[in-house]
């Protein structure tokens, strides 16, 4: 993919995607900065970015309305959230345990719990990886970016 096949700027439809609080809100905010600093993305098939990005939530699907840069409706994208509600659960426990971890446990525990965190944020990435093919290109590490921002948009306070 070439540098104008990426991704320039996310919104977030706050009607359907509302933050849960201060903390929910900051976890969105790195997990857009992440995305927008590095990240590789396009549709499927097509070279006319660089793209923006908003999304919303209808139902129990996220939607990805997918522009140019001047604006001009490109593409949107449905995404099930269902396959991804056991990945996400477990990598919220898994983060519950590893900031237990850090305050209560020696170094070794807390490396452990953290490539077991690692480990399901692949897999989260994996999948997404899976849904998006042949719809939108991305690389891993965009995947695990996205992957990321899907999981600070599930964020409680």
């Amino acid at each position: 993919m070439t540098t104008s096949e990426r991704i320039i700027a996310v919104d977030i439809d706050n009607e359907t995607l509302s933050a849960a609080g201060p903390d929910a809100e900051h976890e969105r905010r790195v997990a857009i900065f992440d995305l927008l600093e590095a990240n590789s993305f396009s549709i499927h098939g097509r070279k006319d970015g660089p793209y923006k990005l908003a999304l919303s939530r209808q139902d129990n699907r996220l939607i990805f309305e997918i522009s140019a840069e001047d604006d001009t409706h490109l593409h949107t994208f449905i995404l099930s959230l269902a396959p991804f509600r056991r990945i996400v659960k477990d990598y919220f426990m898994i983060c519950d345990s590893y900031y237990d971890a850090i305050r209560n446990q020696t170094p070794s525990h807390i490396e452990a719990i953290d490539m077991a965190r690692r480990g399901i944020h692949n897999e989260g990435s994996e999948l997404l990886d899976e849904r998006l093919a042949g719809k939108i290109d991305t690389d891993f590490d965009t995947a695990r970016r996205l992957f990321t921002l899907i999981c600070a948009l599930h964020a409680k306070s």
